[in-house]
């Protein structure tokens, strides 16, 4: 890879905490042989694993359930051009464990979009990356 000074590269730890930081990310994934790209609200489960709120027969949980996905989060500012970019790579997996549904269902995240038959899907942090731009 070609170093650039403007950019650092980030640490494992560095990106969860960024990552925590912000409401909003990406979920990147295959739609009929397709790359699809879906922002959605999430937030850090205690394992570092990106956790999605969404309803049970969505087309994002077809798509993603049992397959490796990518999760993108940034924050950038254009003044100072200035900020950064994680992306977790993992399997992700829509949560049936009825304790784990439960805990999640007071603790987790809250779908921003009416959410029927709500399920819980874990993206497993096998791979965090992160790239900073210029100083924050």
């Amino acid at each position: 890879m070609v170093q650039n000074d403007a950019f650092r590269v980030l640490d494992r730890q560095e990106c969860l905490r960024l990552l925590a930081k912000v409401p909003v990310g990406r979920v990147v994934y295959t739609r009929r042989a397709l790359p699809a790209v879906l922002p959605v609200n999430f937030a850090l489960g205690n394992d570092d694993a990106v956790l999605l709120c969404t309803s049970a027969g969505s087309d994002l949980v077809r798509a993603i359930d049992g397959v490796v996905v990518a999760f993108e989060g940034d924050e950038f500012d254009p003044v100072t051009r200035s900020g950064w970019s994680v992306v977790v790579t993992g399997r992700a997996d829509v949560v049936t464990d009825p304790a784990e549904h439960g805990r999640l269902s007071r603790t987790g995240p809250a779908s921003w979009m009416p959410a029927r038959n709500e399920v819980f899907v874990r993206i497993a942090s096998e791979m965090v990356t992160g790239r900073e731009l210029g100083t924050r």
